[in-house]
C-alpha cells in the first residue's frame, strides 16, 4: 500500500492541547522533505470542542471525516474512562476495517481498547494508567514500559511527549529515515527513539561531571558509527569502570549500550540506502555493521525486509547494484 496522505486526527471533548499541538506541527505543516498530507482535526460534533485547559478549540470537521482518512489518530482526552460515543468507535472500526493504519498515545488508546482494536495485540499507553487499561481489557496485552508499540495496522504509544515519538515513528516507517530525520530537524527533536525504550526513568543521571563525560561520550559515539566501539572503550573514554559506564548509561538512556548502538546504526544504515546510491558493502561499513552480511542480518531481524528492499521502498532513483 502507499504510505498514508490523507491524515484525521480525532478530538473527544477535553482533548489535550499537547496532543493536538503535536499532531498539527507534524502533519498540518510538514517539512519540504515530505508531501503535504491532506490533514484534519475531526471532532463528534464539528463547533467549539473544550480541552484539557479549558480554552475551547474550533474543529470544522465531523467524524465523516474519519472515513476519508488513510491515517486516523485518537488523541488523548480528560474524561478517557468512558468510553467515547459509539458513533465515534464504529468511526474507528469502520476505518480500521477498510484499511486505514489506525494509531493513539497516551490514554487515547483507550477509544481503540473500547472500539475493539486492540483486542488479541499489544498496546501501551501512559504508565500511570497501563494497569487499568489491563483490567478493562483482559484481550489486550498492555506493555507498560514501552514508547510506542506497533501492531501494523494499529499503533498505540506512551503518554505525553511520545505523543512525538509516535508520530516520528510512523513517518520513518511510511515515509524513511530520511524523512522522518528531516521533520525531527525541524522541530529540534531526536530523530528516533526505539519503541522499547523505557518510557521514563527512574534513576536519573546525577548532575555532575560524570554526567558531562557520558553526554560527550554519546556524542563522540554517534560519529564514530562507522568504528568498532566496545563498551570497554565507551567507558574509558567517560573515565568510568564498565560496570558503573553501563549503569549509568541505562538511568540516562533507558535502554543498554548494545541496543542503543544498533538502533543508531539501523537508523544510519536506512538513511544512507535512502539519499545514496553506495553498495550496501559500502553502507554496512559507514554504519558500523563492518559487512554487508551482517548489515542484511539485523536489517532482515530488526525491520522485516533486507537492504536492497528497503532501498527500492524508500528511494525514486534507480540504486547501483548492490549484491545484497
Amino acid at each position: 500500500m502507499p504510505p498514508f496522505h490523507n491524515v484525521a486526527a480525532y478530538l473527544p471533548p477535553g482533548a489535550g492541547l499537547l496532543a493536538v499541538g503535536v499532531v498539527c506541527e507534524v502533519f498540518g505543516a510538514p517539512p519540504a522533505a515530505l508531501p503535504r498530507f491532506d490533514f484534519a482535526l475531526c471532532t463528534d460534533r464539528p463547533g467549539p470542542v473544550p480541552t484539557d485547559l479549558g480554552a475551547p478549540l474550533t474543529v470544522e470537521h465531523g467524524l465523516d471525516r474519519i472515513a476519508e482518512a488513510d491515517l486516523v489518530l485518537a488523541l488523548p482526552w480528560t474524561d478517557f474512562r468512558t468510553p467515547p460515543p459509539p458513533a465515534a468507535l464504529d468511526a474507528l472500526r469502520a476505518a480500521h476495517e477498510r484499511g486505514a493504519l489506525v494509531a493513539a498515545h497516551c490514554v487515547g488508546t483507550f477509544a481503540l481498547a473500547a472500539a475493539g482494536l486492540l483486542d488479541g495485540r499489544r498496546a501501551t499507553t501512559h504508565w500511570r494508567f497501563a494497569d487499568l487499561l489491563a483490567a478493562r481489557h483482559p484481550a489486550t496485552t498492555v506493555d507498560p514500559d514501552a514508547l510506542y508499540v506497533d501492531e501494523g495496522s494499529v499503533v498505540t504509544g506512551a503518554g505525553a511527549a511520545a505523543g512525538l515519538d509516535l508520530c516520528l515513528h510512523l513517518v520513518r516507517r511510511e515515509y524513511g529515515a530520511a524523512a522522518a530525520n528531516a521533520l525531527a530537524r525541524e522541530l529540534v527533536a531526536p530523530p528516533h527513539r526505539d519503541g522499547g525504550q523505557a518510557q521514563y526513568l527512574a534513576a536519573p543521571v546525577p548532575d555532575d561531571g560524570d554526567d558531562d563525560r557520558l553526554t560527550e561520550v554519546l556524542a563522540w559515539a554517534r560519529e564514530h558509527l562507522d568504528r568498532p566501539l566496545p563498551v570497554a572503550e565507551l567507558a574509558r573514554r567517560a573515565l568510568m569502570s564498565r560496570r558503573s559506564f553501563a549503569r549509568r548509561f541505562t538511568a540516562a538512556t533507558g535502554t543498554t549500550p548494545h541496543a542503543w548502538l544498533l538502533g543508531l546504526r539501523l537508523a544510519r544504515a536506512e538513511e544512507l540506502l535512502e539519499t545514496t546510491d553506495l553498495p550496501v558493502e559500502d553502507v554496512a561499513r559507514r554504519s558500523g555493521f563492518g559487512s554487508a552480511a551482517v548489515l542484511r542480518e539485523q536489517f532482515v531481524r530488526r525491520r522485516g525486509v533486507p537492504p536492497r528492499n528497503y532501498r527500492r521502498t524508500f528511494t525514486r532513483a534507480e540504486p547501483a547494484p548492490t549484491g545484497a
